[in-house]
């Protein structure tokens, strides 16, 4: 192995043998580390097989290389499944719902298969009737959508993604539905609804009548006739507390969503992936990966830089990946394997980018901070722009781009999404997503009740060469979720360390 391999960590090791690396009948795990990489880069390279336009071994070399060094790593469901019998490789699908005990049942038969092969699942619950409309075909009453979600909840906790994943679903109802006021309830207890987020479809209607302090017409969706009306600012005010103090429900702007659909050709999109960044449409589904930030970062004469090559090579290579991904993979529906390959969309990421802040000595949400993310992303997004071009030049473009905003070349139809990357990046050893620390020193509770210690080692080590043993640390971090009262902590050092909770 190579000497410019980082050491994988005993969190990493421990993720890696709970999920993903195979097991054999009797329940033994029957491959390393190293195999696993191999497994999964020769096999999404076998695609250029297909195409004949590059040389499967050396860019199965290439993908091996960079997902060894923690500089890329694909969604769990590709790390899980690659190369053995399931190759259901997408993380993230839409199943539509309609109104009729068939539809409803048929979308809770569909996810199940999907959590099976431990992709996650969005559905908006906007074409059920309320509860208590009628019910012509037995004389009786709708019991609502929020009945119908529980449903698909029991199911989720019955299948548990394979035994290696927890379900995960995105639950989205209309914020002109007559049951919206239930909906953002719904998971108030903080127990109902448990393997679901929920978020308001909300619309520029619903925005602007609030901050004018004006009513809200419902809309029955089985009529399409006026139901009731509500104060659009008392109900937002309702979705703001709920979400300060339970984390959901979360808004989705459905509107905006659209005026940025890439297809609208095909249709409007009314739901996202279980953590909303992946707009889809009906029985749409996407394949992530992310690249690690923390890996693209070189010391020259003592001080930490970016190396933007670095990014843009990574980046060509992240999305040649995950378009053969597309290729690789096996879909659990017809009209999954319909639109995933007529779209072709991808969602390339990143991961790391507190990590980077700190070692740059910028603090998370600073004016410089934001230029350096600006820069950044421009550039992310320039040459996946750029290598998309290329592979529709090599391959052709996607099916259904007639049916979209671009024009030729251009082979996916989107390309970048940033995904929370909340068990790749402990196996990257970085900080999840775009997103500040959590805490510095605190115990993960994941794999079905476990508990993994996360320890941010760039922290320590700066305040070790700042006197400090790592032991007195750790007593003056006790239940710590940010240490700017810790007033032994020198300040340029609380400066730059903050927290979520900061």
């Amino acid at each position: 192995m190579s000497g410019d391999f980082p050491k994988l960590g005993e969190n990493a090791l421990t993720v890696l043998e709970k999920r993903y690396l195979l097991k054999g009948r009797s329940g033994d795990i029957i491959e390393s580390p190293e195999e696993m990489f191999w497994r999964i880069a020769r096999n999404v390279a076998s695609v250029d097989n297909r195409y004949n336009d590059r040389d499967a071994e050396t860019e199965a070399k290439e993908f091996h290389r960079m997902m060894r060094s923690l500089e890329f790593l694909p969604n769990s469901p590709t790390i899980m499944n690659a190369g053995t019998g399931m190759q259901q490789l997408a993380a993230c699908f839409v199943i539509p719902i309609g109104d009729s005990i068939v539809q409803i049942f048929d979308a809770v038969k569909f996810s199940a298969m999907i959590h099976q092969t431990g992709g996650g699942t969005g559905f908006s619950f906007s074409r059920l009737r309320p509860a208590g409309d009628i019910v012509a075909s037995t004389g009786g009453t709708a019991s609502g959508p929020i009945s119908f979600m529980k449903v698909f909840d029991v199911a989720t906790d019955a299948v548990k993604q394979g035994g290696r994943r927890r379900g995960a679903n995105m639950g989205v109802l209309r914020v002109d539905h007559p049951d919206i006021q239930e909906f953002i309830r719904a998971k108030a207890d903080l127990k109902t609804l448990s393997n679901f987020n929920i978020s308001v479809g909300a619309t520029d209607d619903f925005m602007h009548r609030a901050v004018e302090g004006r009513q809200l017409t419902l809309v029955n969706p089985r009529t399409s006739r006026p139901y009731r009306t509500v104060h659009a600012g008392s109900l937002l005010d309702e979705i703001c507390s709920l979400a300060w103090n339970t984390g959901d429900p979360g808004l989705i702007f459905l509107d905006e969503v659209n005026r940025k659909n890439p297809t609208p050709g095909l249709g409007e999109i009314e739901s996202t992936n279980p953590c909303g960044e992946v707009p889809l449409l009906p029985y749409e589904a996407c394949n992530l990966g992310s690249i690690n930030l923390d890996r693209m970062l070189v010391q020259r004469r003592g001080q930490f830089e970016l190396d933007y090559e670095r990014v843009k090579d990574t980046v060509d290579a992240g999305i040649r990946f995950l378009d053969n991904v597309i290729d690789a993979g096996n879909y659990p529906l017809n009209p999954i394997d319909l639109i995933v390959k007529g779209n072709r969309k991808i969602g390339l990421g990143v991961m790391g980018f507190a990590d980077v802040l700190v070692k740059l000595g910028l603090r998370y949400g600073s004016d410089a901070s934001e230029v350096l993310a600006e820069r950044l992303i421009r550039t992310i997004r320039e040459q996946a722009d750029e290598t998309s071009r290329a592979i529709g030049e090599q391959r052709g473009d996607f099916p259904n781009i007639d049916s979209s905003v671009f024009r030729s070349p251009r082979r996916n139809a989107t390309v970048l999404s940033i995904a929370p990357t909340g068990t790749i990046s402990m196996i990257a050893g970085c900080s999840s997503g775009i997103e500040p620390f959590f805490a510095l020193y605190y115990d993960k509770h994941v794999l079905d009740g476990d508990t993994l210690p996360e320890m941010n080692q760039f922290f320590f080590d700066t305040v070790e060469r700042k006197g400090f043993s790592k032991e007195r640390m750790v007593k003056l971090m006790a239940d710590q979720r940010t240490i700017q009262d810790v007033s032994a902590i020198p300040h340029e050092v609380r400066d730059i360390f903050v927290t979520a909770h900061d």
